[in-house]
């Protein structure tokens, strides 16, 4: 599964991902702070479609919900070049943590992607001042190993350190995948 995305080039292991404060524009960074994607997601749409670009304004992919108003939904991740779906991203629905499934087009797992201990996910949902607190999500491949991992960092505005291993299987899948997740969840 190597390139599933035409004209990205994911060779960095480290990405950081900035939200704007306002509404749901995300950019996302390589470790020498270039610009590699960003996006802008409408809001209250009744199914999720929207477009990541490239740093020119071309549009390099799309992520498309497979329901309408779908809360534990799949997503599809669809080339924009060439129209194929490269991935799935599914949402696990359970109660304290957050859960996404990151597949292949034929349905394999290429990692799972799970915010931290119940404990949080309790404090979280049981005080809005909680929701102040960082996310922090753990990357696994599909043996369940660490491959990765997305930490908030405190601030203004939503700012995600991600890594991803360089010798994950589908690891540019997986790193379009993690860029969505937060659009998706709303943080």
């Amino acid at each position: 599964m190597d390139d599933p995305i035409s004209g990205i080039d994911f060779s960095d292991e480290s990405y950081v991902l900035k939200q704007r404060a306002v509404r749901n524009a995300y950019k996302l960074y390589d470790t020498d702070e270039n610009e590699i994607l960003s996006s802008k997601q409408k809001l209250l749409k009744a199914k999720e479609d929207f477009p990541f670009k490239d740093p020119e304004g071309n549009e390099v992919f799309r992520v498309k919900a497979e329901n309408v108003l779908d809360i534990a939904g799949d997503y599809a991740l669809i080339d924009s070049e060439t129209g194929e779906k490269f991935a799935v991203l599914k949402k696990n629905f359970t109660l304290l943590t957050h859960s996404w499934e990151i597949q292949s087009t034929d349905k394999e797992t290429l990692a799972t992607v799970t915010s931290r201990g119940k404990v949080f996910g309790l404090l979280r949902s049981l005080h809005e001042l909680m929701e102040l607190l960082p996310h922090k999500y753990t990357i696994e491949g599909a043996e369940g190993n660490q491959i990765g991992s997305i930490e908030e960092r405190f601030s203004l505005r939503d700012r995600y350190d991600i890594t991803v291993d360089k010798e994950a299987d589908g690891r540019e899948a997986i790193i379009a995948a993690v860029a969505v997740i937060d659009a998706l969840e709303g943080n």
